[in-house]
């Protein structure tokens, strides 16, 4: 069914839109989503009234970030299952919908599995949706606790690593509530620093083609009051270069299970740039980011986005004649190479920051332990 769209936030001050919703008006069940393609100009929210329509906003990148996409993907499977539709079908697609992103599919498969449990049981198919439900709110509660977790965590890291504060932290991509369900991963971590006192600058990388970091992470960091500037990703050089990084700081979309990290492209050169020059590379993410039936980097199934996303400029404003509806920047007919994401090897990695703790050196036994401590705690 077609999405629908609700404005707010006409008068320009800063909302508090959730990033996803349950809701249940009197026509049935839907999924509210501040669409993030529309962001910073305007906070409109998209109302998902089915699964397809849920797995059109994930590929459009209306929703987005790891977590996030966990969280949506189980409710995607509750909406399947209050509006009658069949579950396992609506599980494949959205499962499907970004093939690099494992929170995803964790998500889909713990609401399939609670429905799948309550029909086994006999509860019948309200019952099962009722199931599956109460499985996605359940990991948006969880997700919200890792979220702090994370941050507490990653400020004890920074510390330890970086004594008396005035931290310059550089990070790319959008890591923050806009990726959570709570205060995001990465993001969560400066943020943390900027309350304590000790974030001195947030570097923000534009973050091409999609400018995620221009428009979501800068406008995440202004309406938190935080000290930030913006930058293009080639200009991250000159800034390591002059000695103004001290730490960088990104999130994640899968880790194997030697640490190969991937995560939105653009992060393997920071990672680089941050060897050569002594600075910690410090990825922030939850246990359930860590995928270890993924062995290597290698193994990592990379995202290859349209080439419009990189021949052609967006704007939530702005509609012209472009193959994909934006400004063309580029001659008619030029191909383009659009991986969303990149792959980090371990040992350009510093430390993996997660809810259950810091795993420093990066190493294929340490993962291992930690994801087997934090399957202890669950059960």
């Amino acid at each position: 069914m077609a999405d629908q769209y609700a404005e707010s936030g006409e008068d320009g001050r800063p909302t508090e839109i959730p990033a996803i919703r349950w809701d249940e008006p009197p026509e049935g069940p839907v999924l509210v989503l501040l669409d993030q393609t529309r962001l910073p100009a305007e906070e409109v929210e998209l109302v998902c009234t089915d699964a397809s329509a849920l797995v059109d906003a994930i590929r459009s990148l209306a929703v987005r970030g790891a977590p996030l996409l966990g969280i949506a993907g189980a409710y995607g499977v509750a909406l399947a299952a209050a509006r009658g539709f069949d579950v396992d079908e609506a599980a494949i697609a959205l499962a499907g919908a970004r093939p690099t992103a494992v929170n995803l599919s964790v998500g889909v498969r713990r609401a399939q599995a609670a429905h799948r449990a309550a029909l086994a049981e006999g509860g019948g198919a309200e019952l099962a949706a009722g199931a599956a439900l109460a499985a996605a709110r359940r990991l948006h509660r969880e997700d919200a606790e890792a979220s702090a977790r994370m941050a507490a965590h990653g400020l004890v890291l920074l510390d330890e690593l970086l004594p008396g504060g005035g931290h310059r932290i550089l990070t790319h991509c959008n890591t923050g509530a806009l990726v959570s369900g709570g205060e995001g991963t990465a993001f969560a971590v400066a943020l943390a620093a900027h309350r304590d006192g000790r974030l001195r600058r947030l570097w923000v990388d534009e973050t091409r083609p999609l400018l995620q970091g221009a428009r979501l992470t800068a406008y995440e960091a202004a309406r938190n009051g935080m000290a930030y500037t913006l930058l293009t990703d080639n200009a991250a050089g000159s800034l390591f270069a002059a000695g103004e990084v001290d730490a960088v700081l990104i999130g994640a979309d899968r880790i194997a299970a030697d640490g190969s990290v991937a995560n939105k492209v653009g992060s393997y050169p920071l990672a680089v740039l941050a060897r050569y020059h002594h600075v910690p590379f410090i990825v922030v993410a939850p246990v359930t980011t860590v995928d270890m039936d993924t062995p290597d980097g290698a193994s990592i199934e990379v995202e290859q986005r349209p080439g419009f996303e990189v021949t052609e400029i967006t704007s939530p404003q702005v509609t012209v004649s472009g193959a994909g509806g934006g400004i063309p920047v580029a001659p008619l007919g030029t191909q383009a190479y659009n991986p969303a994401f990149d792959v980090t090897p371990p040992e350009l990695v510093t430390a993996i920051v997660t809810e259950e703790g810091a795993v420093s050196p990066v190493t294929a036994e340490a993962l291992a332990e930690l994801c087997d401590r934090s399957r202890q705690v669950t059960i």
